[in-house]
Parts: C-alpha cells; structure tokens; sequence
C-alpha cells in the first residue's frame, strides 16, 4: 500500500520509538500498514483476533506485529508485544501523520476574540466575544464558536462543528464534522395541551484528549452542566442528552442514545446503537453490548446484554408468542410448586 506522506522507517526504528521486541530482520523496511490478508512489500500487519492466526502461514506482510503466545508463529521480521492492537495504532499514527492543511486566520472569517498567533481559522469561520482558544488549535471551515466557549490547546474542529455559548472543551479535542456541542435539552414541562419550554441554563464541559464523531450531538444541562471525562472517545451520529456525566475514559460506538441524567462511571463501553433510559447510573467498567436496551440502573461491572436473539421471522414469531405467555406460565409454576408442597407435607 502506498504511504501518502513519504514516510518509512526500519523495523529497528519503529521498535526504537515505541518499544517491542524485534525478531528477525531489524532492517526491514517499513512504509505502511495493512491487514494480514491485503498486505504486500513494505506493509506491516498484526494479529489481534485468534480468528486470523491461519492467515500467519499466507500473509505478504514485510513484518508483523504480534504478541509473545504467537511470536514463534512467523518466521519473518516481527514486533513482539504484550498489546498488538494498540502496537499498530501508535505505528498508523507514526507513518500517517495527521496535518491541518493550513495555517493563519482566513480573511473570511468572522473573529470577535483575541486569538494566539499559533491558532489557524478556516473560510467562514465565526468565532464570537470572550472566547479562549489554546495555542495550536485548528479550526477549518464553517465552524462556530459561540460567545465564552473555552478551547483547550491542541485541540481540532473539523468543518462545520458548532460549538455553543458557554461550553468549555479541554485539550488535545478532535471533533468532526458536524458535531454540534451544547445544543438545549429536550425539556418541556406539559401545561394542559401545550408543552412550556424548560430554559437549559447549564453548559457541556468535555475533559482533554476527547475525540467526538460526526454528526454526534450533546446537550447542554437544564440546571447542572453535562459533563464528558477525559480521554471519552464518542463515534459518529451519538446523542448524550442534558445533565449526563460521562466518566473518564468510556468508549460509546455509533449511534448509540443517552436520555437525560444518565451518570456512567469510569471506562464504561457501549456498543453501537446501545439505548440507555433516563436518570440510571452505570457502575464504572460496565459494558452494554450493541443494540441494547438499559433500563434500570447497574451496581456491578461486567458485560450485559439485552438483545434477542436473530432467527427468522416465524421462529421469532413463535418464540415472542411463548414470551408474552411467561409471566402466566410462572404463576402455574408458582401454584403448582405451592400444591406439592402441601402434598410433601401430608405424607
């Protein structure tokens, strides 16, 4: 695969920089990644799913990268490391480094704010009044940055991100495009037929190194602030409703929904389109797999799911027409059980 950006570097040079054990050829030159089955000439791939090892014996990979059980797997050039997955993110980052494209202030943009000089703005950008912005941050095209937000430094906004009055974004954020932050609430108090909009007079405050994907939206709080901890990574088209606190270092996948004044604890997961029901709290390290619905709240960490199982549809059909009758089926149980212990009694 070709590098866009020129870059190669010696298989000793990769380990050099971000650690690992090389075995065989140190030498090897190294210009791109690649998976174990697309991989050619100067492509280095890993092993990170035990579904793969097979492909070991076939790859064209120049070297690979793997952890210590599969080491003697490969006789060719290698990496051998406690972490493969993480390994090939760290070496992705190194050949394909990421560059804003562009550098100063663009004579369209609408600027309200002292900026540092290490700042670039994109065409259309609007920046509004008592805005902070980091050294280096980059702003591109048709964002907007509503009055007193806070943008930590080394922190993106790809184009077309809305950013809120109010809203305090920490370091090293990368939002993509689209991304709207401190949007109100969906609260309406009902009054007889019509419905009174509830001001949401909180605001979002996104910890550092948060990394939040297009077209996500997360609300402002209607009395407190919501809040995302540090190191979240949030994929694309993601709603966070108002006042939810998102602990440090969770992980939610696309298209998942979060209603109001959700709190998830620490290095939580949710798989994608994971639907979490309003004012529940999720004990840190809970996992909720893709497609699933929670409802209550969750004390204990673990992985828990509430997905039916695929079948076709008449077998679906079936399986749904004897769960609607298990509430009855318990109560028969429960009398039954009940007479035969009368039953055991008398003898």
């Amino acid at each position: 695969m070709q590098n866009p950006f020129g870059q190669s570097f010696k298989l000793s040079d990769i380990a050099a920089r971000l650690g690992g054990d090389v075995l065989g050829d140190g030498e090897t030159p190294i210009r791109q990644v690649a998976t174990l089955a697309s991989a050619g000439e100067g492509d280095i791939a890993f092993l990170a799913n035990r579904k793969y090892r097979a492909q070991l014996q076939t790859t064209r990979a120049a070297a690979l990268i793997l952890d210590p059980a599969s080491a003697d797997a490969f006789a060719g050039p290698r990496i051998v490391t406690p972490n493969p997955y993480a390994y090939y993110a760290r070496v992705a980052t190194l050949l394909n480094p990421q560059a804003s494209g562009f550098s100063g202030i663009h004579p369209s943009a609408v600027i309200e704010s002292a900026v540092p000089s290490s700042v670039a703005i994109g065409a259309h950008v609007s920046v509004g009044k008592g805005v902070t912005l980091g050294e280096g941050v980059v702003i591109h095209p048709g964002c907007v940055v509503g009055d007193g937000v806070t943008l930590g430094e080394g922190s993106v906004l790809f184009p077309n991100v809305t950013i809120y009055a109010g809203c305090s974004i920490g370091k090293r954020a990368v939002i993509h495009s689209g991304a709207v932050i401190g949007a109100d609430g969906f609260g309406f108090a009902p009054e007889g037929r019509d419905w009174i909009k509830i001001p949401q007079i909180g605001v979002v405050r996104i910890g550092d190194d948060v990394e939040i994907g297009a077209n996500t939206t997360i609300d402002r709080g209607a009395l407190d602030d919501t809040v995302i901890g540090n190191g979240c990574k949030i994929d694309n088209l993601v709603q966070i409703a108002h006042n939810c606190q998102i602990g440090d270092y969770s992980v939610l996948a696309g298209c998942t929904g979060i209603a109001g004044s959700v709190t998830l604890g620490e290095r939580c997961m949710v798989g994608g389109a994971g639907m979490i029901s309003g004012h529940v709290t999720l004990a840190a390290g809970t996992v909720v797999s893709g497609g699933s619905l929670v409802m209550k709240s969750i004390k204990q960490p673990g992985l828990y799911t509430s997905v039916f199982p695929l079948d076709t549809h008449d077998e679906w059909v079936r399986n749904a027409a004897h769960i609607r009758r298990l509430s009855h089926l318990a109560e028969r149980v429960s009398e039954l059980e009940k007479k035969l212990r009368e039953i055991n009694a008398n003898d």
